[in-house]
């Protein structure tokens, strides 16, 4: 190692540290930021960063700049975001630990050395994998004395094993701790012994020394030297000293890295206590500087040559070894073939010159390597133009000279024609003549021209006389360097430090002209220019001519090479390949000096608009310290010339935005050219009428109730707090009323930008508990100088969801602004999980200010947001989401997670969704539960809980337990084990009853009070009695085994026996219904008979039991809480016609409440059933099988009743809840079944048609068993169990309002089928159609068809697809009435930019056009714009020989523009009529003809057209195919399209807010539909896939063949 002092030597820079916050009374003192001041002068690695620092803060403390802050930890957190700010270092960090303890590092090589080994055996790993390849994992790097004494050890057991290896794979993913000492052996194991190599320098501030790190010409061992491949996989853990190493091998091209970018640690941090206060600072004390490239992998991280996910990086790793050792085998193996059997039958000369040239350029990416057939050549160099002889008579000179032309142009602008550049060392003479001829002329111009247009080249070493003239003198600069491999010999060119004539120096303008003539050194000098930053090339981009190369004929052929002998590298240290200089600005030759003066002009209000931007920045920018750095970077880079390169207001406000981001790396930062003054983005909100809430709310948000009673609410935009209030009522009841029951929600950010933020205390308010209140996060606004901390709010209108359901946020890269600080708010506080992708990383405000009083623009973030939790700043690079998915699988990956948070629970284990996660992650890796895995986990808790089986889906294609950390904790007793469902099904049915407890349960056979006969009677009184037999096969084997047993179950308790048993029927049997109670004093219920009653008794026991009203709209309403048997519906029957059904009769719709009904009669169901139902034909309702009879009765409906029968034409509405149970369950499932009603409310019980509760033997055990069940003759199953599922599932105290409004909508559902019926009669475009589509919908109607829909969208959804089936018209259908939007007031620039996005065009080989547009636009705002569409997108494509327009993806749009795109292609001597067309309302024909006058050139009528379709094309494109194949003008080429129809009118049907979508408008033809409703064919149908090249070769050949012709 070399060691050397570094001396005190910085740049004259200071640096000033403030702050700024709010002022309040504080006890802490100014002492205290300078002492942290005097920390880091003494200890930052970057001294030179902190020149004037200490002097700085001081003045601003006695100037009152740093004001005091009472809060320790705010205060810690405002120091560390000024010191990070100021000195743009995030390792810098200022923190109030009042107990912290300082940490003693461990001194490895003072361990025992048994200690060492063990420390070694576990953080290195050493295998051999397939093909001898090495794989030494490192997770730590041992430095140089721990080495020293383990070198044997370290060299029998890894190096050794190592260097027989043929390639090797060094895996540093989980190597994050080591000594940086350790860095020089590794790098030396796999290099060279000589020459040594230096391979990093380290500072060390503290010590005020720099150590350097060579590569050591001996080590223990053998060397892995460097003809080996080496792979080094790294990860984002891969921090400090093996960064080193990653980042040394890969500089020195000595290793592929593989994996994700490190950590970007540090080579040493310190954390230091400031004065004898409870602060401190953590300081990088040291740092390291790579030699070879000059930079470092602090901070920034080592980044991969191949960027994979780290659990994927050996795979990769493997895969490109197993590449790269078949190269060599491949090349020599091309050799041979060729070699041995390649003759030229098959290729010319002049095409295997072609091919080789594409492979060398390819692969050397060296343009000025040429491969070209050239006959008759020998090996030519090419003269240099420094050999040419330069006179050296005065005379001759003085002609020379005159040659370059000087004059004084305009606005005093100096003007210098250099026709060809001499030799700089000609002579003292002609440097004194080119003085006086140019310089002293020139030397008083405020700007200077150099015209290199016609400059064809000269001696390269003029160019660093001229460049010098064009410098300032005071200091030397380097210009270029030229390497000549011939010669072997490195120039370098600098400025000159004497010159013959006045300096022009580095203040003037410079402005370059360059042409397609520019050749040569003329282009190399342009190059410079803008290498240098010296001045602004304008005009036409330079000719790329080839210098310094030297062409050899291949020997046989008339093949020649071409390769450059000489590299040209400027200033920055990049080699030149030459292909053209491009201009800053573009512009014709000829145009060029006109170009400049405007340019000239810009450049003097430049720096006026630099500092302004810079103001700006220091005066809004939320981090003040930043601020002052990025003015100061950008003066800076103004004075550098940096900014010569632009040359008008949107090339500035890009290089200001590029350059703002860089400083800052804020991208939120943004500079934008406007020709109008912007609208403010935060302007008031509009506090929104009655009739807009509407709108708004189905504009804002979206709702969902998802399976497993999981709310999805989606946020479109981040609405004002007071437009939020306004609304707030009908929010409540649209939007939360419908979520806030819900056992889980999804909150959809994905498509939220953003926003006002004012509103987002209010909606996290909801979801945390009304007490305490909720830090959220703290803004502070630079402009006002205020500091808030946001809460939550102690009252919201409505019901919270509270803290303890989950909460999912799905996230997206659009995710912005107010989207992002709620979701932060959640994140922070562990509300929410978090779901998708990393958000945008906006901002909370962003103020639009106009830069000076320019056209220019600056939008800067003017509020900093801290973390409730942390303190720190939210990061500006977005929300990083818990678990990252693409934005599409987000929401599933969301369902997944909530149904195993489900899962968990149900095993009574409570496990939050975070545990999940992180437990998921550590096992399954990134599968995450996507996919699923089948567990049987039993676990029997010893006498207290019974048997537990837990599925979960299946995970593929992977098969791995979970961990006891994801199942929760287990006992000694559990058991986790893996089954196929196949095998689990066989077992299930081939065990006894009893065998899963006794089997799997590891309940032991020992002495105890319980006879095995008790378990024999129990499966006894199931087989004879279990409604399902088929699911008891194998049972009777399986008893007879068990009885012979004479052992007894260990469970000393009965009610603990009788829990295990119940489990192991439920378990075997998957019936929750059996149940084994333990009740000694049972007694058994029998049921009550009816006494006979009093009339006046009879009713009131009826009225407990009934309740009858009559709604609004003549709607019954029958509530029936327990159903009546045929015994006592005989006895009431009379009763119950005149106090019920005799009321209900005349109603128009009923509603059927059994909500509150748990029991009942089986013999009621055929009752209520036929009094809904016709008396012919018996309909079938249910089958009952009784097992203990083992008989099925058929239950049939009735032909004869007591009174009438309610008209099975009204709507009949039965309402359910979770407490519907048993009887009325099979009455619901039977009416439901039956299409006779809707059932509306909560899914039902699942309880049974009938249980029995028995006696085991003498015992006081007793089974309850299923004995009958339903199933229904139309489903073949049953509700029983599963229960029954609404049509219309909500709330059950919502189930009345919901039944109610579906009554009221089937009440119009007649007005509306009719009135849409004789709409489309009188108004379809084709009438005869119309007329036919309306007869059959009535007939559907009459059907009773439309007599199940449950809401407006329902019958909107059937209808439209009703209509489509009836008319096979796609656009025959329902639609919405939504108000237009008012058009948008757009700048050119906008529709400029609109326009190049919706049109794209390109030209082909033989000049073929290509225009692609996906919409058709109306004629009149295609009018406002046409001469905007001509520019842009029209002239580019005009003047092709043919033309490709392609509408594959083009939906149509209106028609009013087609005549004058058609137009186009039509000359304009005459008038064609493209087509008629027939307006159906008003019985009209209007012919369509061409324009005669248009925007812009006729593309004519004699160039080809082919024209490209789909099956998506449609509408106004299809009008413009129709008529463009009609009239025979183009070539249709694709499939066959759409047949959609011209733009559809919308009509109101009747008052209703139905409305129909109806074409009006055809195609008038002899021969039915042109193309409305068919398509159009093409000529030459392709798939639309191929129809582009399809296309290009049909214009091809017809091309080469007319040149072939020629």
């Amino acid at each position: 190692m070399k060691t050397s002092t570094m001396t005190n030597h910085t740049p004259p820079l200071p640096l000033i540290l403030f702050l700024c916050t709010l002022s309040v009374n504080s006890s802490f003192q100014p002492a205290l930021v300078l002492e942290m001041a005097k920390i880091l002068l003494e200890n930052y690695c970057f001294p030179e960063n902190l020149v004037g620092m200490e002097k700085a803060i001081q003045q601003a403390i006695n100037s009152g700049e740093i004001l005091q802050i009472s809060d320790r930890k705010t205060l810690a957190s405002v120091l560390t975001n000024g010191v990070q700010g100021a000195l743009n270092d995030p390792r810098l960090t200022v923190s109030y630990e009042p107990n912290f303890i300082p940490g003693m590092p461990q001194m490895l090589p003072s361990l025992p050395i048994e200690q060492l080994i063990w420390l070694v055996r576990n953080s290195v790993k050493l295998d051999i994998l397939d093909n001898n390849i090495g794989y030494l994992r490192m997770d730590r790097i041992i430095g140089e004395e721990t080495a020293t004494k383990l070198g044997s050890l370290l060299r029998d057991n890894i190096w050794d094993k190592v260097a027989h290896t043929s390639s090797l794979i060094l895996d540093l993913r989980y190597s994050t701790d080591g000594e940086l000492s350790g860095v020089p052996f590794i790098i030396s194991y796999f290099s060279d012994p000589e020459p040594l190599v230096h391979i990093d320098t380290v500072y060390d501030r503290p010590l005020n020394t720099t150590i350097e790190l060579w590569t050591m010409p001996s080590i223990m061992g053998e060397r892995y030297g460097k003809k080996k491949d080496l792979i080094i996989l790294t990860s984002k853990r891969t921090m400090g000293a093996a960064e080193a190493v990653a980042y040394t091998l890969k500089s020195l091209k000595r290793a592929i890295t593989v994996g994700e970018r490190s950590a970007g640690g540090s080579v040493k941090v310190q954390k230091i206590r400031i004065l004898h206060s409870d602060f401190y600072i953590t300081v990088p004390v040291a740092r390291s500087v790579n030699p070879i490239i000059g930079h470092s992998w602090e901070v920034s991280g080592v980044s991969p040559t191949v960027n994979v996910l780290a659990k994927e990086a050996v795979a990769k790793a493997k895969s490109l070894l197993a590449v790269r050792s078949a190269i060599p085998k491949v090349v020599q193996s091309i050799a041979d073939v060729i070699r041995r059997f390649y003759v030229f039958t098959d290729i010319s000369e002049e095409d295997l010159a072609v091919r080789l040239n594409q492979d060398l350029q390819s692969v050397s990416e060296d343009p000025r390597l040429i491969i070209k057939y050239m006959q008759g050549i020998a090996a030519i160099l090419e003269e240099d133009p420094e050999l040419e002889n330069i006179p050296d008579d005065l005379e001759s000179l003085k002609k020379l000279v005159d040659t370059i032309k000087v004059e004084i142009l305009l606005n005093n602008t100096g003007y210098l024609h250099i026709g060809k550049f001499f030799k700089s060392y000609a002579g003292a003479k002609l440097e004194e003549l080119m003085a006086k001829k140019i310089w002293e002329p020139l030397k008083e111009t405020n700007n200077l021209i150099i015209d290199l247009r016609y400059n064809t080249g000269g001696s390269s070493t003029s160019r660093a006389l001229i460049l010098s003239y064009l410098q300032d003198t005071s200091q030397k600069h380097h210009f270029f360097t030229i390497y000549d491999q011939i010669q072997n010999m490195t120039t370098k060119y600098d400025s000159l430090p004497q010159i013959a004539g006045p300096t022009y120096g580095s203040k003037r303008g410079v402005y370059v002209l360059t042409s397609y003539d520019t050749a040569s050194t003329g282009e190399e000098f342009a190059y410079l220019i803008q290498s240098l930053h010296r001045g602004t090339v304008i005009g036409e981009i330079t000719s790329g001519t080839l210098m310094h190369s030297k062409s050899f004929q291949i020997e046989g052929m008339a093949i020649a090479i071409t390769v450059p002998f000489i590299n040209f590298v400027d200033n920055n240290g990049e080699c030149w390949l030459g292909g053209g200089v491009v201009p800053d600005a573009i512009a014709l030759a000829e145009e060029a000096v006109e170009h400049v003066y405007e340019i000239a002009d810009f450049h003097q209000g430049l720096k006026f608009l630099i500092e302004g931007t810079g103001e700006l920045f220091e005066k809004h920018y939320t981090i003040h310290e930043v601020a002052k750095m990025a003015s100061k970077v950008l003066l800076t880079k103004w004075a550098e010339g940096i900014y010569r390169a632009i040359v008008d207001f949107e090339s500035l406000a890009f290089q200001l935005t590029a350059d703002l981001q860089e400083t800052s790396g804020d991208h939120r930062l943004h500079v934008f050219h406007c020709d109008v003054e912007p609208e403010l983005l935060h302007d008031t909100p509009k506090i929104p009428t009655t009739e807009e809430v509407g709108y708004i709310i189905d504009a804002l948000f979206k709702i969902e109730l998802l399976p497993g009673n999981v709310g999805y609410v989606r946020f479109n935009m981040m609405a004002d707090v007071e437009v939020v209030k306004a609304i707030g009522p009908q929010l409540i009841k649209l939007v939360w009323s419908k979520i806030v029951n819900t056992d889980a929600l999804i909150i959809d950010m994905r498509y939220n930008t953003g926003g006002y933020s004012t509103a987002i205390p209010l909606i996290c308010t909801y979801f945390f508990d009304a007490q305490p209140l909720r830090h959220l996060y703290t803004v502070i606004d630079s402009n006002k100088s205020t500091i808030t901390k946001v809460m939550t709010l102690p009252q919201v209108r409505g019901p919270r969801y509270g803290s303890s359901k989950d909460v999912y946020i799905l996230t997206s890269q659009m995710t912005g602004s107010a989207a992002e600080v709620f979701t932060h708010s959640m994140k922070d506080l562990n509300r929410a999980t978090i779901i998708g992708e990393p958000t945008i990383g906006g901002s909370l405000s962003s103020g639009t200010y106009q830069i000076r009083d320019s056209v220019l623009y600056a939008s800067i973030p003017n509020q900093l947001v801290l973390s409730a939790v942390t303190g720190k700043e939210w990061s500006i690079s977005g929300v990083e989401p818990h678990v990252t998915a693409s934005t599409n699988y987000a929401l599933t990956v969301a369902q997944r997670l909530i149904a195993a948070s489900h899962l968990m629970r149900a095993q009574g284990k409570y496990l939050n969704t975070q545990h999940l996660l992180v437990t998921t992650h550590s096992c399954l890796g990134y599968y995450c539960l996507t996919e699923a895995l089948r567990i049987i986990r039993f676990e029997v808790y010893y006498g207290v809980n019974p048997l537990m089986c837990v599925l979960t889906e299946t995970l593929q294609p992977k098969q791995c337990h979970l961990t006891k950390n994801l199942l929760g904790s287990t006992t000694s007793t559990s058991h986790l084990l893996t089954f196929c469902p196949t095998k689990l099904t066989k077992m299930a049915k081939a065990i006894v009853l009893i065998a899963p407890l006794l089997v799997l349960g590891n309940v032991f056979f020992i002495h105890a009070s319980f006879a095995p006969g008790l378990i024999v009677d129990m499966a006894k009184i199931v087989m004879d009695n279990y409604c399902s037999p088929e699911k008891l096969v194998g049972m009777k084997e399986a008893i007879e085994a068990a009885s012979s047993n004479t052992e007894i179950l260990n469970i000393p308790d009965a009610e603990t026996l009788a829990n295990i048993l119940s489990a192991g029927f439920q378990t075997t049997v998957s019936d929750p219904r059996l149940m084994v109670s333990y009740e000694p004093n049972y007694v058994p219920v029998v049921p009550p008979k009816m006494p006979p009653l009093p009339p006046d008794q009879l009713i009131s026991v009826l009225q407990t039991s009934i309740k009858l009203d009559i709604l609004e709209g003549n709607i019954g309403y029958l509530r029936i809480d327990h159903i009546l048997g045929e015994e006592v519906a005989d006895k009431v029957g009379h009763v119950l016609l005149d106090l019920v059904w005799n009321k209900i009769l005349p109603t128009s719709g009923l509603i059927f409440d059994l909500r509150y009904t748990s029991s009942g009669d089986i013999t009621g169901v055929s009752y209520i059933v036929s009094y809904f139902t016709a008396a012919e034909p018996t309909i079938h309702i249910d089958s009952i099988y009784d097992r203990p009879s083992n008989t099925t009765t058929k239950v049939l409906s009735m032909s004869t009743l007591l009174g009438d029968r309610y008209d099975i034409t009204k709507p009949l509405i039965i309402l359910t809840s979770k407490n519907t149970k048993g009887i009325a369950e099979d009455v619901a499932y039977c009416l439901q079944n039956l299409k006779r009603a809707t059932i509306v409310g909560e899914k039902t019980a699942g309880g049974s048609m009938k249980v029995d509760k028995i006696r085991v033997a003498d015992s006081d055990f007793y089974i309850s068993v299923p004995t009958a069940k339903s199933v229904n003759p139309i489903t073949h199953s049953s509700w029983e169990v599963k229960g029954v599922t609404p049509d219309v599932e909500v709330n059950a105290e919502d189930a009345l309002a919901t039944a109610i409004k579906i009554v009221n909508l089937r009440a119009q559902v007649h007005a509306i089928i009719e009135g849409s019926a004789t709409l489309i009669a009188d108004n379809y475009a084709f009438e005869d159609i119309g007329a036919n589509v309306a007869e059959k919908l009535k007939g559907l109607l009459a059907n009773g068809e439309y007599s199940t829909v449950v809401s407006k969208e329902s019958l909107e959804v059937k209808l439209s697809a009703d209509l489509k089936t009836l008319s096979g018209d796609k656009s025959l259908k329902t639609t919405h009435n939504t108000p237009a939007l008012p058009p948008m007031d757009y700048s050119p620039e906008m529709y400029i930019e609109l326009i190049k996005v919706s049109f794209h065009t390109d030209i082909f080989e033989n000049n073929i056009g290509y225009l692609r547009f996906d919409m058709f636009g109306d004629f009149e705002e295609v009018k406002a714009i046409a001469q905007i569409i001509v520019e842009h997108v029209w002239n580019k494509v005009v003047n092709t020989d043919a033309m490709i327009v392609d509408l594959r993806n083009n939906l149509g749009g209106p028609t009013t523009a087609i005549a004058g795109f058609c137009s186009y292609f039509f000359d304009g001597d005459k008038q064609i009529v493209l087509d008629k067309l027939y307006n159906r309302p008003s019985g009209t024909i209007t012919e369509l003809h061409t324009l005669p006058e248009l925007t812009g050139t006729r593309y004519g009528s004699k160039k080809s057209l082919i024209i490209l379709t789909s099956g998506a094309t449609a509408g106004a494109a299809e009008e413009f195919v129709y008529i463009m194949k009609k009239l025979g003008r183009a070539m249709i080429i694709g499939e066959t399209t759409a047949g959609a129809s011209h733009p559809p009118e919308t009509f109101r049907v009747g008052e209703t807010d139905i409305f129909l979508s109806i074409p009006t408008i055809h195609s008038d033809t002899t021969a039915g539909p042109a193309w409305e409703g068919a398509g159009i064919a093409p000529h030459i149908p392709v798939p639309a896939d191929a129809a582009l090249e399809t296309a290009k070769g049909i214009f091809n050949k017809h091309f080469a063949g007319q040149k072939t012709t020629s």
